[in-house]
């Protein structure tokens, strides 16, 4: 089998390609020299250059401005807004357990700074959205606690009734977190309406570099501890001298992600004759989360008997690069926890395969994709192709 010439990739849930527009940004950040706390000249052109970023990242999530403190990414960002100790109008708060649904990334799935003891996990339904009467009866009775909900799925883009979620969160006196990493440029996020407290971020997922991430909180008087302390940097909520180009090319990656998320119905079309091709091609194609709100991007489907981890490498070998859920899981294909809390049968849950779009993907993508599939299949497991829905 040899390559098609032109690589194609479709993974943009694990990570976007960066833009133009963002290289250029952080090229100029790098010519120049200065440290940010710097009182001199160049330093504040430094901060000029963080401070722009900033109004950026909260334009991108409705915040105020001062509400975002620049991290090191995803992870980071969840492992900050994943503690007991928050303080809250200038008062030490410490709250008693992690609620978090089935389904979150695995930076959430470890508690952050929770103890396993005091973490608690909220079963979801088969489009894997959290049980919002399994939600109430958890927080009735409970201590104030951590309630931690992604916005949408990074495997099967499946999108959480977030407003919902968060009206019983704060009706019992709860404190809210959403990973919107996968949700930010793809999706209208606003704080207010999620009643969230805190959100995390990440740039990669929006065309922006990767090690840089953000947390946002909903009021700079209710805020988790920091999870690195140091000087004074952040507004005190973060220390360690900033990473000035990177968080300029995330102002610039959030930018322009923001005029992209008030209109996907480019994607959305793409989506639609992605999945009705998946299943012409293969009736008895099965598309996860399909009757739940799903972002416009992401598609996760299964054949049953086409193995994930030989898809995979078929693809590989034809220049095309698509994933089986994902990425931050290691380099092998495992089956998918997220699958699982959703009740989809193991067997099945390990053919299963995620294609998500973004700013660079073409139409030409889609039907490169469309051609290449039904001939993996054939070779795989021909009786595949054929078998009724």
């Amino acid at each position: 089998m040899t390559r098609h010439s032109a690589p194609i990739y479709l993974d943009h849930n694990a990570g976007a390609p960066m833009r133009a527009s963002v290289r250029e940004t952080m090229i100029a950040a790098l010519n120049d020299a200065g440290n940010a706390s710097s009182v001199h000249g160049h330093g504040r052109k430094a901060r000029g250059r963080i401070e722009k970023a900033r109004e950026k990242v909260a334009r991108l999530c409705r915040a105020k401005t001062m509400a975002v403190t620049f991290v090191s990414g995803g992870t980071e960002a969840n492992m900050t807004a994943l503690t007991p100790s928050w303080q809250d109008q200038g008062a030490p708060v410490y709250l008693d357990k992690l609620f978090r649904s089935a389904v979150e990334h695995p930076s959430v799935v470890t508690g952050g700074r929770f103890a396993v003891v005091d973490q608690v996990v909220l079963p979801v339904d088969s489009n894997g959205r959290v049980l919002l009467d399994r939600l109430a009866d958890a927080l009735a009775n409970a201590e104030p606690s951590l309630v931690s909900v992604m916005a949408a799925n990074n495997e099967t883009g499946v999108v959480q009734p977030l407003a919902e979620i968060g009206a019983l969160v704060h009706e019992h006196g709860h404190y809210f977190h959403v990973d919107a990493v996968q949700a930010a440029g793809r999706m209208d996020i606003d704080l207010a309406q999620w009643q969230a407290d805190v959100i995390t971020l990440s740039a990669h997922k929006l065309g922006g570099p990767q090690g840089i991430g953000a947390i946002v909180v909903r009021s700079t008087a209710k805020v988790p501890a920091p999870l690195m302390v140091g000087g004074g940097q952040e507004n005190w909520r973060r220390g360690g001298t900033e990473n000035v180009a990177a968080i300029s090319g995330f102002g610039k990656a959030a930018e322009e992600a923001l005029e992209e998320a008030s209109d996907t119905s480019h994607l959305s079309g793409m989506k639609a004759r992605l999945e009705k091709g998946l299943r012409s091609a293969c009736p008895a194609t099965v598309i996860f989360g399909e009757t739940a709100e799903r972002l416009a991007n992401t598609c996760c489907f299964a054949l049953a008997g086409i193995p994930a981890e030989t898809a995979l490498i078929a693809f590989d070998l034809e220049n095309l690069s698509v994933s089986s859920g994902s990425a931050c899981s290691s380099g092998k294909v495992s089956v998918s926890h997220v699958l699982t809390a959703m009740g989809v049968d193991e067997d099945l849950a390990r053919c299963a395969l995620r294609i998500s779009m973004g700013w660079d993907t073409g139409d030409a993508d889609i039907d490169r994709f469309l051609e290449i599939w039904p001939k993996i299949v054939d070779r795989l497991n021909p009786e595949a192709r054929h078998r009724a829905a």
